[in-house]
């Protein structure tokens, strides 16, 4: 069990760095049940607003914690862009 919590601390501190760090920013777009787009993202600088564009846009802000989350969207196609311009993500399509 001495290997355990050595492997385990590299991955918990590669995680909380993917949460703050730009490069890592990702975004996802699915269907909802009511047939309207629900798009979300993480790994993006907390406390900041994105930009998102496609069939609808807008902007939202970024929790603490580097995600947002918006739904009733229409159409699948979005882009997010960071408020400083920097990262740019094309959300990908989630099926379920």
């Amino acid at each position: 069990m001495v290997a355990s919590p050595l492997a385990v601390g590299p991955v918990i501190a590669a995680h909380a760095s993917a949460t703050v760090a730009p490069a890592a920013a990702k975004c996802n777009v699915e269907v909802d049940s009511a047939g309207k787009y629900h798009v979300w993202g993480e790994g993006f600088p907390g406390g900041t607003t994105v930009t998102y564009s496609g069939s609808t846009s807008g902007s939202v802000p970024i929790d603490k914690s580097g995600r947002f989350d918006l739904g009733g969207l229409t159409g699948s196609k979005y882009v997010v862009k960071t408020a400083d311009g920097k990262t740019t993500v094309t959300c990908a399509a989630v099926h379920h």
